[in-house]
């Protein structure tokens, strides 16, 4: 099978704004009586935003004290002051390797593309710059299912017109990593917490289009996720 594209997740891979949401969801939980730590809000990683309002609400007792309506005001509060946080965002920002595989990708003929359930991801490719260098950018707002589920690695295989089986998928979150299995591309997880990733690099700094190279060139370990 021919490698064709790669398709990033955003946060915690092409940059880094964990710091930023946990700021923002903590003043919202701050705001209805709900504390949370880091240590609760690991397990916001990879999830949506609704997905982890409502989290959060049945970590504070309150899952049933706010309806739709009252959700929906809150993620915007989250979000608005998200965006707050992101106005000093810049090329800074993105993480070690990235720039330097991004341009080796752009060299073989290997399409990009990013798959983020943020909804702020085409602002934050902006703000870093990053925009043009994605040949298709799926987010949450064209998708009916998160991850774990495969939808948004799928929709991106679409948009770049290439099969999953084509395609590596590169991830920092266990949700994320699953999801990549479960599309039937070959996955690499970031991180020294993931399991069943087909790579798994310590970091970013890690990356490289060699890398990458010699993944694909290795057989699938027999003990590999089958979808």
């Amino acid at each position: 099978m021919i490698f064709r594209a790669v398709i990033f997740d955003l946060d915690g891979v092409i940059t880094d704004t964990a710091h930023l949401h946990y700021q923002a969801w903590k003043e919202t939980a701050a705001a209805i009586g709900i504390t949370i730590d880091p240590t609760f809000n690991a397990r916001l990683k990879g999830i949506s935003r609704m997905a982890s309002l409502a989290l959060i609400l049945r970590h504070g007792g309150k899952e049933r004290a706010f309806d739709e309506a009252e959700r929906a005001r809150l993620a915007a509060r989250k979000n608005a002051r998200y965006g707050e946080l992101l106005a000093s965002l810049d090329s800074r920002a993105i993480l070690p390797g990235i720039p330097a595989l991004l341009d080796a990708l752009a060299q073989h003929g290997i399409a990009v593309g990013l798959a983020s359930v943020s909804l702020n991801a085409p602002f934050i490719l902006d703000a870093l710059g990053l925009r043009a260098r994605f040949d298709y950018c799926v987010d949450a707002s064209l998708l009916r299912h998160s991850k774990p589920d495969p939808e948004i690695f799928l929709t991106a295989c679409a948009g770049l017109g290439v099969a999953p089986e084509q395609a590596i998928g590169i991830e920092d979150a266990q949700a994320g990593i699953d999801a990549i299995n479960a599309s039937g591309m070959r996955s690499v997880g970031i991180g020294d917490d993931l399991q069943g990733a087909g790579l798994l690099l310590p970091d970013t700094g890690a990356l490289s289009w060699r890398c990458l190279q010699d993944f694909w060139s290795t057989p699938p370990r027999a003990d590999a996720p089958v979808n």
